[in-house]
């Protein structure tokens, strides 16, 4: 049992050790605006994997091997189901035609408001459990729900300009269609304008969020550990901005991945009903997160796309 000065030196550690690699990601490595390319993309994942991998092993030698065990699972299940937003975003960036060069930014912002808000989501989420444990059948029956309907989605088309959030943006402030050298506001004739990259910010921001609402269920699936929770989901959003631009050309070609993900949501909301009599082992959790990802991506590189006949 860890005492309170342990467990808030562990936090503050984080956060600190958090803000430093934003600040260095801003200020050092991305100063300059630029398109980030296959390479520094891929280089760029690997380090937050291995990141997360190290931060899994000081979990393994402090916490415990069972606490390790809960943070591998769950940093598996967020950054898994983050790979659908990936298909999200880049309707998004297509739909507002933001260049390359201007992605990287809206990201980084997107990530720290993603942060921010998943920390209030997953508090509010394991007091909830704590307090009231039949909450933890409703989350699972909701993710069944969301499982269920991810399957059957047939890719319903972007339009930012029905979303609430972004009329009310409109109505705040005024807002011009120009990316001004990637500024999210801009002064003409004396008066503030939202740029369409700021639009293009919240629309990234409202994605997330509702992401979030499946997700974060999902890992409390795993642990009710705040520490646990918060730390994978933050890993996996941080190495989420990478990926984005490693997968963004070829992600389409994994059509069994949308299908494997909703298979990950289903599995684990039935995890969640059944958990009042049956506690899974986080082994066979793992292993069923690994074992249907894997086969979602080997299932899509096996099966090519039905061919469109053509007229005789």
């Amino acid at each position: 049992m860890q005492s309170t000065s342990e467990s808030v030196l562990m936090w503050t550690g984080f956060v600190i050790f958090i803000i430093v690699m934003l600040v260095l990601d801003l200020v050092v490595f991305n100063k300059k605006v630029h398109e980030v390319k296959m390479k520094e993309a891929l280089l760029t994942s690997l380090f937050w994997i291995l990141l997360a991998i190290a931060f899994n092993l000081g979990v393994w030698k402090y916490l415990g091997q069972q606490k390790a065990m809960e943070f591998l699972a769950a940093y598996l299940i967020e950054e898994s189901l983050s790979i659908d937003n990936l298909f999200v975003f880049i309707m998004i960036f297509a739909y507002f035609q933001v260049e390359p060069k201007y992605q990287h930014r809206i990201l980084f912002w997107g990530i720290v408001g993603a942060m921010l808000l998943r920390a209030v989501f997953i508090i509010t989420g394991v007091a909830l459990i704590n307090k009231f444990h039949w909450v933890i059948y409703i989350f699972g029956g909701f993710l069944l729900f969301t499982g269920i309907r991810m399957a059957l989605d047939t890719g319903a088309k972007i339009e930012p300009d029905k979303n609430p959030v972004i009329k009310l943006v409109r109505r705040i402030f005024p807002v011009t269609t120009d990316h001004h050298q990637g500024s999210f506001f801009v002064r003409i004739d004396k008066k503030l304008f939202a740029t369409s990259l700021f639009i293009t910010l919240v629309m990234i921001e409202f994605t997330d969020l509702v992401f979030a609402v499946d997700s974060i269920p999902a890992v409390l699936s795993i642990s009710k550990d705040p520490f646990i929770v918060y730390t994978s989901n933050v890993f996996a959003i941080l190495g989420l901005r990478s990926l984005y631009f490693a997968l963004s050309s070829i992600i389409t070609y994994f059509r069994y991945l949308k299908y494997g993900l909703s298979a990950i949501l289903f599995f684990v909301g039935v995890k969640m009903c059944i958990s009042g009599f049956y506690k899974m082992p986080i082994g066979i959790s793992l292993g069923v997160l690994v074992g249907i990802l894997t086969l979602s991506i080997i299932l899509s590189v096996l099966i090519p796309p039905k061919q469109p006949h053509s007229p005789a």
